[in-house]
C-alpha cells in the first residue's frame, strides 16, 4: 500500500521534528519520569511546552520551504509504560487521542499560511528502545500495541510510526496491529554503531523479515536513533531493501546507545555537519521521504537539515 500523506519523489523530502524528550529535559527543564512525554499532555504547562516545540518546526519548514511530519507525543503511551505512570487502559487511550488533537490543533492554526503538516502517531516499544532483552513473541507484540494504534488511528493521525524498534517479532507484531485498525504504519528500527539492531540482526534481514510476515503492509522503513556514521556504510542503493527505507531520524551524537545512556549531559554533536550526513543519504535511499532528529537533535539540528534538503538544495 502506498501513503499518500507522505511523498515519495526525492524533490519533495518533508523534515519531521527532533528528539523531543531530550529538548523537553534538556530545554525545557521538564522531570520525565520513565523518559515520557505523554503526561505532558495532561498539564497545562506541559501542553504550552508542547505547542512551543511544535510551532518552532512549523516556523522552520516555513522558512526553507519544505513539508512537515510531526510526531505525537506518544513513543511511551503504550500498556507498560503507562502502567509504570498510572495510567490504565481507558487514561491511556484518553493521552493518545489527546496527543494527535494536540498536533492536530497546530496544524489547523497554521492552515494556509505554511507548509504542509502531516500528523505521526508516535508508538515505542514494548521494552527499552536500546536493547532487545526481553522478546515477545509476534501474537504478543500484535495484542500489545492493538489498542495504542486503534486510538490513534481513530483519533486521525495520518500515519502511526513505530520508533526504536530493536527486534522483527515486535515490529511485525505492530505491523500487523496497525493493519488491524486501518492505518498506514512505518516501522523504524533503532541500530547500534555496527549497524545492526540491538537484537544483533543485521538491518536488512529485519526489514525483509517483517515485509515477508506482513505481505509487505508497511508504507515504509526507517532508522532512528542513530547517527548516519552508524549505518551509512551499510546502504546500497542497488538493493531492494534500501528501496523500502523512507525515513531516517538521526541522533546528533556519534557516541553508542551505551554511552549516551551512561552519560549525564546531553551530546549535541554538530548540527551543520548532521545537517550534510543526512543530505548525502539521498544518495544511498532512492525512496527517503521524512528526514529529521532523534536524541540529542534540537530546532537547530532540524533546521539544517531541512536546509541540506529542502526542495531548492534537492533540485541545485
Amino acid at each position: 500500500m502506498t501513503n499518500d500523506t507522505i511523498p515519495n519523489d526525492k524533490g519533495s523530502l518533508r523534515i519531521s521534528d527532533a528528539g523531543m524528550e531530550t529538548v523537553l529535559v534538556f530545554e525545557h527543564g521538564f522531570d520525565l519520569p520513565e523518559f515520557a512525554a505523554f503526561p505532558l499532555v495532561d498539564d497545562r504547562q506541559g501542553r504550552e511546552a508542547l505547542t512551543s516545540y511544535y510551532d518552532g518546526f512549523v516556523e522552520i519548514a516555513r522558512e526553507r520551504g519544505i513539508d512537515l511530519v510531526l510526531d505525537s507525543a506518544t513513543w511511551r503511551a503504550s500498556q507498560n509504560w503507562g502502567a509504570k505512570l498510572g495510567y490504565d487502559t481507558a487514561a491511556l487511550d484518553r493521552v493518545n487521542r489527546g496527543a494527535v488533537a494536540l498536533v492536530a490543533e497546530v496544524r489547523d492554526r497554521h492552515a494556509g499560511s505554511g507548509p504542509s503538516i502531516s500528523i505521526s502517531g508516535s508508538v515505542g516499544p514494548a521494552d527499552d528502545g536500546y536493547t532487545a532483552d526481553n522478546r515477545m513473541s509476534v501474537e504478543e507484540a500484535t495484542d500489545y500495541h492493538r489498542p495504542q494504534l486503534r486510538s490513534l488511528a481513530e483519533a486521525g493521525a495520518d500515519v502511526a510510526t513505530g520508533l526504536t524498534m530493536t527486534y522483527a517479532d515486535e515490529a511485525v507484531g505492530l505491523a500487523r496491529a496497525a493493519q488491524e485498525a486501518g492505518i498506514a504504519v512505518i516501522v523504524s528500527f533503532t541500530v547500534e554503531t555496527d549497524g545492526s539492531l540491538p537484537s544483533g540482526q543485521p538491518l536488512k534481514d529485519a526489514i525483509e523479515a517483517v515485509d515477508t510476515a506482513t505481505d509487505g503492509y508497511p508504507d515504509s522503513f526507517g532508522i532512528n536513533c542513530a547517527h548516519p556514521d552508524h549505518f551509512t556504510g551499510r546502504l546500497d542503493a542497488g538493493e531492494a531493501w534500501c528501496g523500502r527505507i523512507g525515513l531516517v531520524q538521526a541522533n546528533a551524537s556519534r557516541r553508542s546507545h551505551e554511552e549516551l545512556d551512561n552519560s549525564p549531559e546531553l551530546d549535541p554533536g554538530d548540527p551543520v555537519e548532521l545537517g550534510v550526513d543526512v543530505a548525502g543519504l539521498r544518495d544511498r535511499l532512492p525512496a527517503l521521504q521524512v528526514v529529521g532528529g532523534c536524541c540529542g537533535t534540537s530546532h537547530d539540528h532540524i533546521d539544517q537539515i531541512a536546509r541540506t534538503c529542502s526542495p531548492a538544495t534537492v533540485g541545485a
